[in-house]
């Protein structure tokens, strides 16, 4: 009995397990530079194992429909993630509602700002409509976003990479700017990191404090909640 090759590979790629071990392997890479580096923002886990999935991908020649169809074992997982961060949001609870005022200023604001300035730039360099929808939801998490995209028109691909990309970049350098500008409260940049860099910000607030990764958990899913209220209502 001879071991065929090919027949083993065509079996590996029609399988999610090709794809999970790309993207655990890169992550997990990432996450070795990351914390060799002394946590450098530009070593962020997400953003390296973003760039080398995306050169496997690309290397392998596996197209891009496939491995998301393989990786969607592990994009249902962020669902009950999402919801786990219940119990930080809990233990906060208290000072949270305190601060319910300037937050909920903050947050229509954010919400108003971010979609609007996305929808004028998209429209100064002239791109379709599907694609106009598809960057409108940048700001909410990718589980919300897809979702979003779909309800109003756009690509569901699309505003994932948008998503994730807002929020590497948004993590990368969301911490030193907002420092710069005089934010210190860890409440305050919390919430401002969950607004704008949804999940992976999250991350980036836990690594800061306690408080700051709850505060940013709770930007992140009212951010999601209030968007997929709003732009299907306007935008759809």
């Amino acid at each position: 009995m001879t071991f065929d090759i090919h027949a083993a590979w065509t079996t590996l790629t029609n399988s999610p397990v090709l794809d999970i071990a790309i993207t655990v392997a890169c992550y997990q890479f990432g996450l070795w530079c990351y914390l060799k580096s002394g946590r450098k923002p530009f070593l962020l886990p997400v953003f390296v194992g973003f760039v080398l999935t995306a050169i496997a991908i690309f290397l392998l020649d596996r197209p891009v429909a496939d491995y998301l169809r393989g990786t969607e074992p592990m994009t249902v997982l962020l669902g009950p993630v999402t919801v786990a961060l219940a119990v930080p949001l809990y233990e906060n609870l208290y000072l949270m509602a305190r601060l319910w005022w300037p937050m909920l200023l903050m947050l229509l604001l954010t919400a108003l700002s971010v979609c609007a300035s996305t929808l004028w730039i998209a429209d100064i360099f002239g791109a379709s409509h599907d694609v106009a929808m598809s960057l409108a939801p940048k700001a909410a998490t990718t589980p919300i976003a897809i979702l979003i995209a779909d309800a109003i028109g756009g690509y569901q691909g699309l505003a994932a990479v948008i998503v994730m990309l807002t929020g590497i970049f948004g993590a990368m350098f969301g911490p030193d700017l907002l420092r710069r500008l005089g934010v210190e409260n860890d409440a305050a940049l919390g919430f401002s990191l969950g607004l704008t860099a949804h999940a992976v910000g999250t991350a980036r607030g836990f690594e800061i404090s306690k408080r700051c990764g709850a505060f940013a958990a709770l930007g992140m899913t009212t951010m999601g909640l209030t968007l997929a209220i709003s732009l299907p209502l306007i935008l759809a």
